[in-house]
């Protein structure tokens, strides 16, 4: 069974037993691994711990109980095993910012959260710590076509756009060619909520379009993830990623416009999985001459 099959299994069996005794004991020993290896690799996969997790999930539950009203708070914080009901008044609150009492008395209503996914991608162990799987490499400077545009991650749509204009991109490219597709993400204007994004591949491409540019991309040192599922819903996960990156790694975020870039190897399949490639420093020890190197 994949990583990642394993944590999908053990948050269905969290959610079908959350009236249960739930820890990491008990959960790691269902999966028949060391409570410490399941550790490592739930928190590497989820991002957070399973004891968070756990948590957050009985907090989930707990709404619709509570807006049942068959059962007192009491009832539900034992039923949820809770130690005590001030622990699950406490824990309720911070979550949601409104005490189990008053969320009863004014039937407020609160979104529930689904079963997070568990997002697809290779993990590496390095120095007894699990991390998303990376690799240090040059990205070698490459002229695109595309759709330039402009997105305000303070506006609801701001997905939306992206995924429309790079359909618009697809739709205008003939079947017959089959190059790389390359998404890349600038750093958002000082002070701003709004960055520049250009979605194109390395063929010219006649238009007459003002939004149709060819710009050039510089050679780069980086970082270079690889992915599967849509990077505008895992964004959190990857940030998380990035994050484990830098520490393990010891490596240094570069003084870069450009943010990221995603690639996927054909224009004509978005729906695969595709690699994310950021600008990192280049480091006295770190590998070069343009060939990937393993970290």
């Amino acid at each position: 069974m994949e990583h990642f099959e394993v944590i999908e299994e053990a948050l269905l069996h969290i959610e079908n037993n959350l009236n249960e005794p739930l820890s990491l004991d008990s959960v790691s020993t269902t999966f028949n691994m060391s409570k410490y290896y399941f550790h490592r690799l739930f928190s590497a996969i989820m991002g957070c711990s399973l004891n968070q997790y756990i948590l957050s999930r009985r907090l989930n539950t707990s709404v619709t109980l509570i807006q049942n009203k068959n059962l007192s708070l009491t009832d539900i914080a034992y039923e949820l095993n809770f130690g005590t009901p001030s622990s699950f008044s406490r824990a309720f609150k911070k979550q949601y910012g409104i005490s189990p009492n008053i969320l009863r008395k004014t039937g407020e209503a609160l979104t529930l959260a689904d079963i997070p996914p568990v997002i697809k991608r290779p993990i590496k162990n390095i120095n007894g710590d699990i991390v998303t799987d990376f690799t240090l490499t040059n990205f070698d400077s490459i002229r695109l076509s595309g759709i330039a545009f402009e997105v305000d991650l303070s506006t609801s749509n701001f997905k939306e756009k992206i995924r429309s204009k790079t359909k618009m991109l697809v739709d205008s490219i003939d079947e017959t060619i089959s190059s790389p597709c390359y998404i890349i993400y600038s750093n958002c204007q000082p002070n701003s909520t709004k960055f520049k994004a250009l979605v194109g591949i390395s063929h010219h491409i006649e238009s007459d379009q003002s939004n149709f540019f060819t710009v050039d991309v510089q050679q780069m040192f980086c970082a270079k993830f690889k992915y599967f599922g849509d990077l505008l819903d895992i964004g959190d996960v990857f940030i998380t990623d990035f994050a484990r990156f830098l520490k393990i790694s010891k490596q240094e975020t570069e003084d870069s416009d450009i943010e990221l870039i995603q690639v996927f190897e054909n224009i004509h399949h978005l729906d695969s999985f595709y690699h994310i490639v950021v600008p990192v420093k280049k480091l006295s020890n770190d590998p070069g001459g343009g060939t990937d190197g393993q970290v």
